[in-house]
C-alpha cells in the first residue's frame, strides 16, 4: 500500500486533471481566476463578499466564474446580464443550491427560500402572497405596526427628558432590532417578546431564540467548505453539521410551540387574527397543503427575512442622515410642510406622499441592499449569460451591491444622494430585492415599516452625531451586512412637539 503521504498528491493530481478536462469540455465558461485543486477558490474568498467579487469584477469582468470545491460558480456583475438572468433564464434559474443550512434549518430545503421550483414552491408562493403578505393581510396589520413603531418612539421621548433638556446618546440598534422583532411576532403570533408589559420568562424565550437566528443568518452568508468538499461535509471535520443539526431542532421547538398554543384557541392582535391563526384556520379545510411544517417554514421565513432586514436598513438609513445633514434637514421640511408642524403625527398612510422620504429608503437600499448577492440560484439546465456558456447545476450569484454602484449606471454611484431618484424611471435601475419568479415577496412589507419609522424619527426628534467625527460606516461580516459599529446618536425631543403628542 502507498504510503499516505504519496495518496494525497495522487488524488489532488487526479482532481485537477479531471478539472481541466472538464473545463475544456464545456467551451467558453466565464473567465476568473486560477484555482487550487480540491478546494477551488474558496481560499481566497474575504467577507463581505460582494466587495471581495466586485474586486475579481475589475480584473475578470462582470460575468465571471469561480470554483468553490468542485463546484462551478458565476457571479454576475452587471445590470444587462441579471436582467437576463431574471428574463430569458427565468426559469432555467429558478432553483435554489442545496445547502447543509437548508437542510438542517430549512426543513431539508423545504421552505419557501430554499425550495428548489415546481408544484411546491409554487404552492408555498401562493399562501405567501395570498394569504400572508398580501395589501390586505397587510392592511390588517397597520394599527399594530404603528403601535410598536409609537411604542419605541415613546421609550425615545421617556429617555430625552431624562436629561437635561438637552440632547441625549441613544444606542439605536438594539431599539431596531427589539422593534422589528416585535413586530414580526405579533403579526405572526400575537405576543410581544420586548418591553415593560412583557413576560420575564417569554423574553427570555425570545432572547435565546433571537440569538439562533442571528446564529443563523451568520452562518448562511459565511463560506461553508462542507457545502462544497464532500470529505469535510462526510467527516464533519469543523463540526458544522452537528451545529446546524442543534439550531434546527432548537429552532424547530420554538416554533412548534407557537403553533401548540394557538391550536386550542383563536389569538387576536387588535382586530386581526395572527397569521398562524389564519394558516391553522386553512389546515382544517386543506390539511395536505397547510401542515404543521408548511406554516413553521413560512413563519421561519418571516423571522428571517421580515426582522434584522428592517432593522438593519434603518440603522444604514440614520447613519446616513447624520453624516448628510442637509438630506435630514431637506427630509424635515417635507414633512413640515406636509403634516404640519403642531397638526398630527405622521402615519403609514401619508408615506406614498412624502416623496423625498421615499427617495431616502431607496438610495439606502441602493447603497446597503438587504442581501447584497441576493439569493444564490442554480441553473437546471445548460444556458447562455451575456456571450457565455453556463452549465446545467451551476451556482448563479448576483451581486446587486455592485449593480447598485455601477458607475455605468448612476453619478456619484458611491455618494448618498436620494435626489437622484427624483428622475423618472430610476427605481428600475435598483437590484436590491431581486427580479422575476424568485424575487422577495417581503417588499412591501420591509417598505411599510421602514417608511414609517424614518418619518417619525425625524418629525419627532433632532438628531446630531456623538462627535464632529462622520459615523463609521464600515460593514461587518454577514448574509444581511449590518454596520460593524452600533450606531450611537444624540436626540431630543423637537420643540414643535410636546410630550404628549407621543407619550
Amino acid at each position: 500500500m502507498a504510503p499516505f503521504f504519496l495518496i494525497v498528491p495522487l488524488i489532488s493530481f487526479f482532481l485537477l486533471l479531471l478539472t481541466f478536462f472538464r473545463t475544456r469540455r464545456l467551451h467558453n465558461l466565464p473567465p476568473g481566476p486560477p484555482c487550487l485543486p480540491i478546494i477551488g477558490n474558496l481560499h481566497q474568498l474575504q467577507q463581505p463578499f460582494h466587495r471581495t467579487f466586485h474586486t475579481l469584477s475589475q480584473t475578470y469582468g462582470q460575468i465571471f466564474s469561480l470554483r468553490f470545491g468542485s463546484r462551478l460558480v458565476v457571479v454576475v456583475s452587471s445590470s444587462s446580464a441579471a436582467q437576463e438572468c431574471f428574463t430569458r433564464n427565468d426559469i432555467v434559474l429558478a432553483n435554489r443550491p442545496s445547502f447543509l443550512l437548508g437542510k438542517y434549518i430549512s426543513y431539508n430545503n423545504t421552505t419557501v427560500l430554499n425550495s428548489s421550483y415546481g408544484d411546491h414552491w409554487r404552492n408555498l408562493r401562493r399562501i405567501l402572497s395570498l394569504e400572508v403578505l398580501s395589501s390586505h393581510r397587510l392592511n390588517t396589520f397597520t394599527e399594530l405596526r404603528r403601535d410598536e413603531v409609537m411604542r419605541m418612539m415613546q421609550k425615545l421621548a421617556r429617555d430625552s427628558t431624562c436629561g437635561d433638556g438637552g440632547y441625549v446618546k441613544v444606542e439605536l440598534r438594539l431599539l431596531f432590532s427589539e422593534m422589528t422583532f416585535n413586530t414580526v411576532m405579533r403579526m405572526v403570533s400575537g405576543k410581544r417578546y420586548y418591553g415593560e408589559d412583557c413576560d420575564v420568562s417569554e423574553a427570555e424565550e425570545a432572547r435565546v431564540f433571537r440569538e439562533i437566528i442571528k446564529e443563523i443568518v451568520m452562518l448562511g452568508g459565511a463560506n461553508n467548505p462542507g457545502d462544497f468538499i464532500g470529505l469535510l461535509r462526510w467527516f464533519d471535520f469543523d463540526g458544522l453539521v452537528k451545529r446546524l443539526k442543534r439550531l434546527g431542532k432548537r429552532t424547530d421547538a420554538f416554533l412548534q410551540g407557537l403553533i401548540d398554543e394557538h391550536r386550542d384557541g383563536t389569538k387576536k392582535c387588535g382586530n386581526a387574527t395572527t397569521m398562524i391563526d389564519h394558516l391553522l384556520t386553512q389546515q382544517q379545510s386543506q390539511p395536505e397543503y397547510y401542515t404543521d411544517q408548511i406554516i413553521k417554514g413560512l413563519v421561519l421565513v418571516m423571522l428571517l427575512a421580515g426582522t434584522d432586514t428592517s432593522a438593519i436598513t434603518l440603522e444604514w438609513a440614520m447613519s446616513n442622515l447624520l453624516n448628510n445633514q442637509e438630506v435630514l434637514k431637506k427630509e424635515k421640511h417635507e414633512l413640515d410642510t406636509y403634516i404640519g408642524q403642531d397638526h398630527r403625527l405622521v402615519d403609514e398612510a401619508d408615506i406614498s406622499q412624502l416623496p423625498y422620504l421615499q427617495n431616502i429608503v431607496y438610495e439606502t437600499l441602493r447603497l446597503h441592499p438587504a442581501a447584497p448577492l441576493l439569493l444564490p440560484h442554480v441553473s437546471s439546465e445548460d444556458c447562455t449569460i451575456g456571450e457565455y456558456n453556463i452549465p446545467r447545476n451551476t451556482i448563479v450569484l448576483v451581486n446587486a451591491w455592485a449593480i447598485n454602484t455601477d458607475p455605468k449606471l448612476w453619478s456619484d454611484p458611491t455618494c448618498f444622494k436620494p435626489e437622484r431618484f427624483e428622475k423618472e424611471g430610476e427605481t428600475n435601475k435598483l437590484m436590491t430585492f431581486g427580479l422575476g419568479r424568485r424575487a422577495c415577496p417581503g417588499t412591501n412589507l420591509g417598505q411599510r415599516t421602514v417608511g414609517l419609522t424614518l418619518a417619525l424619527l425625524i418629525q419627532c426628534f433632532e438628531w446630531k452625531r456623538t462627535s464632529e467625527k462622520e459615523i463609521d460606516m464600515t460593514e461587518a461580516k454577514g448574509a444581511t451586512v449590518p454596520k460593524k459599529v452600533s450606531l450611537e446618536a444624540m436626540c431630543k425631543m423637537r420643540q414643535q412637539l410636546g410630550n404628549k403628542d407621543i407619550l
